[in-house]
């Protein structure tokens, strides 16, 4: 079975406000192992972003005035997913931006859907965890994923995180990485393109189950006394930014 992991970066939060994608990234899993292959690029949204996404993204107008539009990208992006299981945290958000992106190409590209099976993410983190924080950040946390590098949201970066949450939360396995492909390709992100280093592997996180439900009764803990801990205000800023 053939997965992709996406996530895009956006000039803000409502396409029908004429908000466009300005990054692409994705990972691919075959039998629910990375094989290394990569897809990842920037786009040049003509527009400007709304404020709260360019903080979130740390992406400017100016950065992306060299890269390509959409339109000279897309059939590039639909071969690399075609056929596909696109595995995607909030998906309604991703694909509503994506189905309005070839949309506006000459001719149509049809939708998302024509292309590949869409599984949410979120959905399955809201049937594990009913009731707490399922943000890619909180999940990351829950999970024993390493996300310290993560200082902006970055299409690319969050893919990679998040083929590492969605292993966990659909296996159980509490040691987690993308350190080593399990077909050995060549990855599709140039090195000279900012995110590649974030590809670089990094360390191995083991977390034992006793320690993991222990430090969830403490964060209850917390919630019940002082109504909110620390850890949801990231939660709700990423929610609210529609990365939930």
């Amino acid at each position: 079975m053939r997965q992709i992991v996406l996530d895009t970066e956006t000039t803000g939060l409502d396409w029908r406000k004429g908000n466009r994608v300005a990054e692409i990234g994705c990972v691919e899993l075959v039998e629910r192992r990375p094989t290394g292959r990569t897809w990842h690029q920037y786009i040049h949204p003509e527009r400007e972003f709304e404020a709260g996404a360019q903080e979130v993204t740390g992406l400017t107008l100016d950065f992306l005035a060299d890269k390509p539009k959409f339109a000279a990208i897309a059939d590039e992006f639909l071969e690399f997913i075609d056929g596909a299981e696109l595995v995607i945290h909030n998906a309604a958000f991703d694909v509503g931006f994506l189905d309005y992106e070839l949309s506006l190409l000459e001719g149509g590209r049809g939708r998302i859907g024509d292309r590949a099976a869409v599984l949410d993410s979120l959905e399955l983190a809201r049937q594990r965890f009913p009731g707490q924080r399922n943000s890619l950040d909180a999940l990351c946390r829950r999970l024993g994923v390493d996300n310290a590098h993560r200082q902006l949201h970055g299409a690319l970066l969050d893919a990679q995180l998040l083929a590492e949450v969605y292993l966990a939360l659909t296996s159980g396995q509490t040691e987690l990485g993308l350190a080593g492909p399990a077909v050995p390709e060549p990855a599709a992100v140039r090195p000279d393109r900012p995110l590649a280093a974030a590809l670089a592997p990094r360390p191995r996180v083991a977390i034992a189950a006793v320690e993991h439900e222990a430090h969830l009764a403490r964060v209850d803990a917390i919630r019940g006394r002082a109504g909110k801990a620390l850890w949801d205000e990231a939660d709700e800023v990423a929610e609210l930014s529609g990365t939930a």
